[in-house]
């Protein structure tokens, strides 16, 4: 076992999670003061014990604090609507995954391990700039080149779509009542935000997801 994750505790990186968890070493959530963060880590949480991996919560509310996005709890209503339309970029946590990942960096060369796994796929690639190809490629060099043990930066799934890490998960068993996707943080998924529209078509067929309503509101 040599690798670390970076671990939120929702779809995608619980399928991750699973599809590695004879190699993973230690889980890291963090904490950011986004509007779904308690939701997210409390299933997080859930699944490491589940499969006795080690969780470790960061709490990084710098994040919270001094960055301007709807996605925080000092931001604006989180947007409705499908997951690629614009108006999601009011989502973006400026640089979160350059940030979580740095820190990912130190915290395995601590532990000498050797990877750090990050689910990012192409449905994140429209809005967030820092789950794409070309950050992952330049995020991995400086991980790689600015430790003595050569972390590397592992992303299984940056070609993949949100619907083929779902069938992943199907396959390998993963419970995904026990994740968490919505942006607003509710008591159920709102069924309404971009995340959970995406959820649903990633889900089509298997979804075990309770919603508060069907229909985006116009």
């Amino acid at each position: 076992m040599s690798k670390l994750i970076v671990y939120s505790g929702g779809m995608d990186s619980t399928v991750l999670l699973y599809r590695y968890a004879g190699d993973i070493t230690l889980a890291v959530s963090f904490d950011y003061d986004s509007k779904h963060n308690e939701r997210e880590i409390e299933y997080a949480r859930l699944n490491t014990e589940k499969l006795n991996i080690e969780h470790l919560v960061v709490r990084i509310d710098f994040v919270g604090k001094y960055f301007s996005s709807h996605l925080l709890k000092t931001g604006g209503d989180i947007p409705e609507g499908h997951y690629t339309d614009p108006v999601m970029k009011q989502t973006v946590v400026p640089f979160r995954n350059g940030i979580m990942l740095s820190i990912a960096c130190g915290l395995a060369e601590s532990r000498k391990l050797k990877s750090v796994l990050i689910a990012n796929h192409t449905g994140d690639h429209p809005i967030y700039p820092d789950c794409r190809g070309d950050f992952i490629k330049a995020m991995g060099e400086a991980m790689h080149h600015g430790t003595y043990i050569n972390v590397q930066l592992e992303s299984p799934f940056l070609s993949m779509n949100k619907r083929d890490v779902a069938l992943l998960g199907k396959e390998a068993g993963v419970d995904f009542s026990l994740t968490w996707s919505c942006y607003k943080g509710g008591e159920s998924h709102c069924g309404r935000c971009g995340t959970c529209i995406e959820r649903k078509e990633a889900l089509d067929g298997f979804d075990p997801t309770i919603y508060e309503q069907t229909e985006v509101r116009k």
